[in-house]
């Protein structure tokens, strides 16, 4: 098992941190849930039946991780703003670099990069494992549990999404768009 694990992490290691660093955007998050994979990945390999790429049972896996994390986030920001005398203190914003400044200097990049935040949870996953991680729609219906065809239609409303929001952004800015490459 130890030289099947060590394969598996040589070879993924980098898809799924790329894939999680995307989802929740903070690379120290990204790290501490490519480590919550690997253990899940340890307790349930024996039950691995080979009805998909190994790629696509990790990648499947980590986007378990990412909503259980999405999930507990919303739990516990719920807990903070119902116990937070809103009254008494004033919020400091920690200025953490965004993903986009550590890892995209183009300014049309970032744009849709930001754009991101406007797509729905599912419509972000099937942007980034189809454009990102560059699967297959179906390898991405598998990681997803869905039929090709609902991965094409969350796909196309994504990008009509992404389109919109970075029209909007353009005339707000005064910038020029060119096609970036998201059809």
């Amino acid at each position: 098992m130890e030289d099947t694990f060590q394969r598996l992490y040589d070879k993924y290691h980098h898809d799924l941190f790329q894939f999680l660093f995307y989802m929740v955007k903070n690379r120290e998050q990204a790290e501490d849930l490519v480590q919550e994979v690997y253990i899940r990945v340890l307790k349930s390999y024996n039950r691995f039946e080979g009805r998909s790429s190994e790629k696509t049972w990790l990648i499947s896996i980590a986007r378990h991780v990412a909503i259980d994390w999405f999930r507990k986030q919303k739990t516990v920001r719920q807990r903070i703003l119902e116990r937070f005398e809103w009254d008494k203190h004033q919020i400091e914003d920690e200025k953490q670099p965004l993903p986009e400044e550590i890892a995209i200097q183009n300014e049309q990049v970032q744009h849709l990069f930001r754009s991101l935040n406007t797509c729905s949870m599912d419509q972000r996953t099937v942007v980034v494992l189809r454009y990102i991680q560059e699967m297959s729609i179906t390898e991405t219906a598998e990681i997803l549990g869905w039929t090709v065809s609902k991965v094409k239609t969350t796909q196309h409303r994504a990008i009509k999404q992404l389109q919109k929001h970075m029209t909007n952004i353009s005339e707000k800015e005064g910038l020029s768009i060119e096609k970036t490459g998201v059809e």
